[in-house]
């Protein structure tokens, strides 16, 4: 990450009972880019995902990933998004959950403080931050960025699916890093 994004210029960490412990790196510096900033987690990958229906999970192989939200800064507390990214982060610890493109994550509640998002959707890897190669038998460590998805897209999104809503963004011309952006027109 450090290699992409620079150094990080701040940092917070949540233990979850029974996980590991996962931190928010925030990147605000050159290597972020000119007015953004960027959140990634570091703890997720420390274990491989594993189907919640496998009979027995293997402690090597399966996909690791580690995720990065990226807003422009100054407009909201985007801040108040560390505790959140990494209940997003612990969910396949704590839920089981394999996160891949194309999956919906809900914290519930707010990203951050008057967000008008409460969900993300995972979006391909490998724009951003490289996969990072491990040593056999380990699976790359794969960092999949985040879009922020008001309610009203994420239930769209459940309807028609991950491309159809890309294509509508894509369509309407939708600045994904607005942290106080309205949902795009679903007619």
């Amino acid at each position: 990450m450090r290699t992409a994004l620079g150094e990080p210029d701040a940092r917070a960490a949540v233990t979850f009972l029974g996980t590991d412990r996962v931190e928010v790196l925030r990147f605000s510096g050159e290597g972020a880019g000119e007015g953004i900033v960027r959140y990634a987690t570091l703890g997720m990958s420390a274990q491989p995902m594993t189907d919640p229906t496998a009979t027995l999970a293997d402690p090597l192989k399966g996909p690791r990933a580690e995720l990065v939200l990226s807003v422009r800064p100054g407009v909201a507390d985007t801040d108040k998004v560390l505790r959140p990214l990494a209940v997003l982060a612990a969910s396949p610890q704590v839920e089981g959950l394999v996160v891949a493109p194309g999956a919906s994550l809900d914290v519930g509640e707010p990203l951050w403080p008057g967000a008008p998002f409460t969900s993300v959707l995972v979006a391909e890897p490998g724009g951003l931050v490289e996969d990072l190669d491990l040593d056999e038998p380990l699976d790359p460590v794969r960092f999949l960025p985040l879009l922020p998805m008001t309610p009203n897209e994420a239930a769209w999104k459940r309807v028609h699916g991950a491309a159809a809503l890309q294509e509508r963004w894509l369509t309407g011309g939708t600045d994904l890093r607005d942290p106080s952006r309205k949902s795009v027109s679903l007619d």
